[in-house]
């Protein structure tokens, strides 16, 4: 089966120069957990609900908050984006993308065409509500 069929082709898109502020606020708004870092609709990086954490101080929206924790919002995607991206095309088979998730730390892989551009995205998630569906459909 290929990726096509279970990968979620709804994908928040940013771009290199957005502040750490305005993806605090896409991640806050929309729930997911990765944002794509696109340049001329070209998936360019990649970026993780951790990889904000680990990029804001601590001490924002806090009593002890200073002006040096504030200009942490100000640092733009392409400071803390992963670079190297790992990606699949859909054409890709399932057990494609669980041998990257067993064999890189990572939890979800952009799906792109030929030219680089995301169609979707697929998570360690999708492939696990994927199995189970096939365990189920067993049992019946």
């Amino acid at each position: 089966m290929s990726l096509s069929e279970i990968m979620s082709t709804r994908v928040v898109s940013v771009h290199l120069d957005d502040s750490i502020q305005s993806l605090r606020e896409l991640f806050d708004a929309t729930g997911f957990h990765h944002l794509l870092v696109v340049q001329d609709n070209r998936v360019e990086g990649i970026i993780s609900d951790r990889d904000l954490l680990k990029n804001i101080s601590p001490f924002v929206d806090t009593i002890s908050e200073k002006q040096r924790d504030r200009a942490t919002l100000d640092r733009r995607a392409h400071q803390i984006m992963t670079r190297e991206v790992i990606t699949l095309s859909p054409q890709h088979k399932i057990v494609d993308a669980i041998h990257l998730f067993n064999n890189h730390k990572i939890s979800c892989i952009p799906v792109v065409n030929a030219e680089k551009q995301p169609v979707g995205m697929v998570s360690w998630r999708d492939v696990m509500a994927f199995m189970e569906q096939r365990v189920q459909a067993k049992k019946a």
